[in-house]
Order: C-alpha cells, then structure tokens, then sequence
C-alpha cells in the first residue's frame, strides 16, 4: 500500500535557504505559465472548429487529451483530410514524452487514488519543466500542481474561447488561422533546441516532413516526422568526433607536475 503524499491544496514549509525559491514564488511562476500558455488554446479551438469538429467535440479533446502539441496535430491530420487513424496516431507518437516525465516525477509525486489520477492527467511539458527546476520534494510537488493546474484552466477556457471564434470564420486562412497550428509548434520547440542533438533532430524531422508531404496521404507526413525523433531517442545521442573526445580526455588528466618555484 503506497503512502499518500499531500496534494497543491495542502500547505507545505516554505524553503527560505540561499538560492532556494520559495513555494509562494514557485505558485506565482505557474500562474504565469498557465496564463501564457493557455493564450495558444485559442489557436485550437479556432482551429479544431474550423477544421468541422463541433464545440463539445474541441472541447472534450482538449479537457481529455490535454496535451498541446498532440491536440495541433490531431486537428492538422484531420484538416487536412487525413483519417483519424491517422490523426490518434500522431497524437500518441508526440504524447509519449509525458510518459517519460511521469516516470522521472513519480519518486516526488503522488501514485495512487484520485490525486494520482490527476497527476497523470496533469503531466506535461509545463508542469515537468516547472518541477524539475525544484530543489526539495516540497518544491517540486509546489511547482508540478501550480504549472499543471493553471495550464489546464486556462488552456481550456482559451480554448472554449477559440472554438466559439471559430464558428464564424469561414476562411481561416483569410485570418491566418491556417498558420496558427504551426506557429504553435514553433513556439513549443523553440525553447527545448539547447543542444546541437536536438537542432539535428528536429532539422531531419522538418527535412522528412517536406519531401513526404507531396508524396504521403495527408497525416502520414506527421508520423514519420515523429518516426525520426522516435529513432533518434532509441538509438541515443550521437557520439562526438573523435578529435573533440580527445580534447576532452586530455582536459580531465590531472596534471602532476609541479610548479616552478
């Protein structure tokens, strides 16, 4: 029987020491990203009814499915003509990264009843990134459900908001609506291309997904754009040069000689 951990409600000791963030500083900054990132929900559902999903139907995928980048390509595949096969697929192929941060969090955060139903819901991009940057288990706790909580009110109250809009556009294009999904993207991206493997990566995903578009039904682009950053995860980093691991070697041996006097 697993011990139950306290939820956002309850309150926990503040950590006041040298270079530690407080828990009330830590609330406040998944406030912000809450508020900054739910402002994309509108993108959605503008998108996802303008694509011919009805408002209840945006709705759901957004409440249930909850995972930005998954959601964009859902809608994109199906916009574009493709199947929903094809569409579930793309959405799984991208969500399986909270998988993974649900594992890493999991030592930190709740397991089971309803509060480790709600983590699995809430783990995503932002409320990991957001615990991850905690130092204690109070920390991370503070920061996971502040991230995750505000991302879900407000990226489905924008997105209510968006599929309402979306109603009245007939041409999403004439409003730019069409490059809503990819700017999204970008803007998702952007922030996680901090080393050259995932500049590579993402370069040979776009790269695929160009010259498989005139080729490839609408959807399957998407999936094999996915396919690579799947492989390149499996298969791992990519060695450096040798020349460069040289480099590195000869920087660790320590150097025994002693100084002139």
């Amino acid at each position: 029987m697993s011990t139950a951990s306290p939820g956002p409600a309850e309150s926990l000791p503040e950590d006041h020491g040298d270079g530690a963030l407080s828990l009330r500083s830590i609330r406040r900054t998944g406030l912000s990203i809450g508020i900054a990132t739910g402002l994309y929900g509108i993108s959605f559902g503008a998108l996802a009814t303008a694509s011919g999903l009805d408002v209840w139907q945006a709705m759901v995928l957004s409440a249930v499915m909850f995972t930005g980048g998954s959601q964009f390509a859902f809608i994109g595949v199906v916009g574009a003509g493709g199947s929903a096969l094809g569409a579930a697929l793309a959405s799984v192929l991208l969500g399986i990264r909270n998988t993974l941060y649900g594992l890493i969090l999991a030592p930190s955060l709740p397991r089971g009843g309803l509060r480790g139903l709600a983590r699995v819901q809430l783990t995503i991009d932002e409320s990991a990134a957001l615990a991850a940057s905690g130092t204690t288990v109070a920390q991370k706790r503070a920061g996971f459900w502040a991230a995750g909580v505000w991302v879900y009110v407000f990226w489905n109250l924008f997105s209510l908001v968006g599929a309402l809009v979306g109603q009245h556009v007939a041409d999403p294009a004439a409003w730019g609506l069409d490059a809503a999904a990819a700017a999204a993207f970008l803007a998702l991206l952007w922030p996680r291309l901090r080393s050259r493997d995932a500049v590579a990566i993402a370069v040979a995903a776009a790269f695929v997904a160009l010259v498989s578009t005139p080729a490839l039904p609408p959807g399957l682009p998407v999936l094999a754009a996915a396919l690579v950053a799947v492989a390149a995860g499996l298969l791992g980093p990519v060695p450096a040069p040798r020349h460069r691991q040289r480099a590195a070697e000869a920087d660790q041996v320590p150097d025994d000689r002693e100084e002139p006097r």
